[in-house]
């Protein structure tokens, strides 16, 4: 039995139809070619870039060598190229960059130097340091910025915690405003060079300008590079009275503005340590007042 279906020569299209046909025809040759150029772009451009992180509290030595390390370069490259570098600090730093290479996440590009990382960390301090909040917030304070970043390090130094921020601030304020010597084991310790949490009484009597046992006011400069935390903490420091503080154990530091009452917390630290041999907790206290036994000097945190 026979049908009447046309062959397929005699098949024709429409001018509309033989159109959209080339139309098509055109995008799908387009898109053969787009997709593994797409695919190709895709695998290179989006290639994420190397990273430095930087964590606040680091001393600047430490962030020259993970420089060196980022950019793969012999140990003590970053720190032999600082005369060299011109960096744009604050007048008061004196070429100094320590507390100005702040903490973050930094990009480390093709034909990136220890010059252009390090100005790169300043600049982001610059920043965030120079913006009118900060300035108010040190002005309110009777400080300059670069004092504030100097606390703001001594703080991220002392703190256990990030709750116990402000109220390190407000000690270091109450001591500068008393007259006391800070008498923090952190600036010493930096003066040391070195990260423990024991101090001994030789060690309050180093012949340092960071010794705040021995000196008056504040260190000459930074002592690590703070984060935004520590500098938030310092330009808004908790109210209180406080003169000293000692951590018992982690998230129990204790704060006081009566010496006898820091004697108590300290020897309740000294029972809780001396299992493990630890006579002291790391800092030593500010002078007792007249009234006060003239025991060792107790330490603060």
């Amino acid at each position: 039995m026979q049908t009447n279906t046309p062959s397929r020569s005699r098949t024709r299209l429409t001018r509309r139809g033989r159109l959209a046909v080339l139309v098509a025809g055109a995008v799908m040759a387009g898109t053969a070619v787009a997709v593994p150029l797409l695919t190709l772009a895709t695998g290179s451009d989006q290639a994420k870039p190397a990273t430095l992180v930087i964590r606040a509290g680091w001393r600047a030595s430490q962030i020259y060598d993970a420089i060196d390390k980022a950019l793969k370069l012999p140990p003590g490259s970053t720190r032999s190229s600082l005369g060299k570098a011109a960096l744009k600090l604050p007048n008061e730093a004196g070429g100094n960059p320590e507390g100005y290479l702040f903490p973050a996440t930094y990009p480390v590009r093709k034909g990136a130097t220890p010059q252009s990382m390090l100005q790169l960390m300043i600049d982001t301090a610059d920043q965030k340091f120079n913006g009118a909040p900060v300035a108010a917030g040190a002005q309110r304070n009777a400080m300059n910025v670069y004092q504030a970043v100097t606390i703001a390090s001594i703080v991220q130094a002392e703190a256990a915690t990030k709750a116990d921020m402000g109220k390190i601030a407000r000690v270091i304020f109450n001591r500068l405003n008393s007259g006391m010597p800070l008498q923090m084991d952190s600036t010493l310790h930096y003066a040391m060079n070195r990260n423990t949490a024991d101090t001994s009484q030789s060690d309050t009597q180093t012949e340092s300008p960071y010794d705040s046992h021995q000196r008056m006011g504040l260190p000459p400069t930074p002592i690590d590079n703070p984060g935004e935390d520590a500098m938030r903490a310092t330009l808004n420091p908790t109210p209180g009275d406080w003169l000293y503080f000692v951590t018992i154990a982690p998230g129990d530091t204790r704060f006081t503005a009566d010496y006898n009452t820091h004697l108590r917390n300290v020897a309740e630290f000294n029972a809780l340590h001396q299992d493990a041999g630890t006579a002291q907790p790391s800092g030593d206290g500010p002078p007792a007042p007249p009234s006060a036994p003239s025991s060792p000097q107790p330490a603060l945190s």
